[in-house]
């Protein structure tokens, strides 16, 4: 009765597509799913409407109301010009920079998006050609706007768009504006609430200028000019994965001292099918086998690959045989850590006043290091919008030298606000030149802040459930983590559960209840054990998956201790693996 019920109810909302205001192609998409005897399609289209939720839109491609097309980012774009018109209602002049990446309709919803602006009066400056996400937040701060959007899915599989929306600190919305904008968005009823009539003297385009300007500021964050100088003919692989890192990435590495950068031309190729790899994610280890083969060809140093939007880094180098290995998220983000940090102090940089981030679901050998060190770390939840958030609120008062998470995202300098894969890669590579400089490889880098500071060993596994009984399924489990909470991981008992959905801690030591300072709630749960043990649990906010964040440590004091210490930690990360049924 329930699927009969739903199947009527998502009918129904099919049928007024067909009736409404819509284009021949959207409504003949339509049909094909009514007249399809598998409803799945049709359920997975319209059981919901695709929600604008605190950083945007991100769904899959086609007709219907829950999918990424022109209506829906239409309804969302104006939502958004609406609440800019009532925000500030007393400029003369509202202004928004619109970006996108190299998927399939991007520049097809990115020029839309200009004209409902437009048509509302709304300044925009659309970028000619695809552009990297970190530098559609630097063009906000940079042309004084009030708001943006880059159209992009990130590393999302390639059936995925996504709208994300900035505001005008160059930061991802966050309270008040997030939830008012949608309330704007939930406002409009229909598509002839729409202004699709573009005012097309409203419209500029920007790029290189911008480009160039963006460079020049990637640029200042060089702390070790010398050691680049010396080692300017490192042999760098970078791949775009047919992405918009090919439109700054090169050059931003010639700008600050290299000379040695080589491509992987199947994937210099623009292309929203990403034709040469299973998912454009430089998390996924297939997705760098083209570069690592292109490394081991050259006889390269390092591999740098970077998502379809540029925010994202993937990494590989040399381990001590010479063969190449991936560096994992959490391993990026303590290598340039590690190196703001250390170089800083070198250099008599550090004041007192320094601070980095890092997310709730990273690697806590961060903090470790940062408290040695002497300078502050910062928790936030999982997304560059919190970081942001920490870095607006320390303005003027503190400096912030870097900050990332485990998911392969860093952020070096504050004039970008959301994580950057263009100045990561510049950092990156800065930290090979600086590390030959001092007779090691980047490899035996890492290996010294495990011996110096711990050893620590990371894994992510997702769970993948697509569709509404996916989404029913991991709501449940994370429904079932709450109410019969794990009491043992890898054989040592809880100490401490954190869930910050109720924003509530127990502290099984002191048999405490605790209270978590954050802004807000957020769907995760994290269990530790006293030897060091994290594991948290959370669902995606972009994708149908729900992700657990297992983190083991050791200590070691020769190079030869720490595989015996890796070793140990895969056979804990086996053993929690089991308990957990993953």
């Amino acid at each position: 009765m329930e699927d009969e019920t739903l199947i009527a109810q998502v009918t129904s909302k099919a049928n007024s597509w067909l009736e409404g205001n819509y284009d021949a192609t959207t409504k003949d998409e339509v049909q094909l799913m009514l007249d399809n005897e598998d409803k799945k399609d049709l359920i997975d289209a319209f059981y919901r409407d695709l929600e604008f939720g605190t950083g945007g839109l991100r769904g899959i491609m086609g007709a219907g109301s829950n999918r990424m097309n022109i209506y829906t980012v239409g309804t969302a774009t104006q939502g958004l010009a609406n609440y800019l018109k009532k925000e500030f209602a007393g400029l003369d002049e509202i202004k928004v920079v619109i970006g996108h990446d190299c998927r399939n309709n991007s520049r097809k919803f990115a020029e839309i998006a200009a004209d409902i602006f437009s048509a509302n009066g709304i300044k925009v400056y659309l970028f000619e050609e695809l552009r990297p996400t970190p530098e559609v937040s630097y063009a906000i701060r940079k042309l004084g706007c009030q708001s943006g959007i880059m159209i992009t899915a990130s590393h999302n599989p390639k059936e995925y768009n996504g709208f994300k929306a900035y505001w005008n600190d160059g930061a991802q919305v966050l309270a008040p504006h997030d939830r008012n904008i949608i309330a704007e968005v939930n406002r409009i009823k229909n598509t002839d609430e729409i202004k699709f009539d573009s005012n097309s003297k409203l419209i500029e385009f920007i790029g290189k200028d911008m480009d160039k300007a963006f460079i020049a500021e990637v640029k200042k964050l060089v702390l070790s000019p010398e050691a680049i100088e010396r080692n300017n003919d490192i042999k760098i692989v970078y791949t775009p994965i047919h992405g918009t890192g090919g439109k700054l990435i090169p050059d931003a590495l010639k700008a600050v001292g290299f000379t040695n950068i080589i491509n992987v031309p199947e994937q210099d190729v623009i292309s929203g099918d990403f034709p040469t790899v299973i998912s454009p994610n430089p998390e996924e280890p297939a997705a760098l086998n083209l570069a690592i083969k292109r490394a081991v060809e050259t006889d390269a140093d390092i591999v740098m690959a970077t998502d379809p939007d540029s925010d994202r880094i993937g990494t590989a180098i040399r381990d001590n045989d010479g063969e190449f290995i991936l560096v994992n998220g959490n391993q990026t983000f303590l290598l340039c850590l590690y190196y703001l940090m250390t170089r800083r102090h070198e250099l008599g940089l550090l004041t007192g006043k320094e601070f980095v981030v890092k997310t709730i679901v990273t690697t806590e050998l961060a903090k470790k290091i940062a408290d040695i060190k002497g300078i502050e770390i910062y928790d936030s939840y999982t997304g560059f919008k919190w970081i942001a958030e920490i870095i607006r609120r320390n303005e003027g008062i503190k400096k912030y030298i870097g900050g990332g998470e485990e998911s392969y995202g860093f952020l070096a300098g504050d004039f970008v606000r959301d994580k950057d894969a263009v100045s990561a890669c510049t950092l990156f590579a800065e930290i090979a030149a600086w590390a030959k400089d001092n007779g090691k490889s980047v490899y035996q880098l890492l290996q010294d802040i495990y011996l110096e500071y711990g050893y620590s060993k990371e894994v992510g596994i997702s769970l993948v459930r697509k569709g509404k009984e996916g989404a029913d399924e991991i709501e449940a489990m994370m429904k079932n983590f709450r109410t019969n909470p794990l009491t043992s991981l890898g054989g040592s008992p809880v100490s401490l559960i954190k869930d910050f959905g109720k924003l509530e801690g127990i502290d099984f030591v002191s048999n405490e209840n605790i209270v978590l300072e954050m802004p807000t709630t957020s769907n995760v749960i994290q269990y530790f054990t006293e030897e060091g043990t994290k594991l948290s649990i959370r669902p995606s906010g972009t994708e149908p998956k729900i992700k657990f964040y297992i983190e083991v440590t050791g200590s070691s004091k020769t190079c030869e201790e720490l595989a015996q210490a890796e070793l140990k930690a895969y056979e804990k990360i086996d053993s929690i693996r089991q308990e957990l049924g993953i």
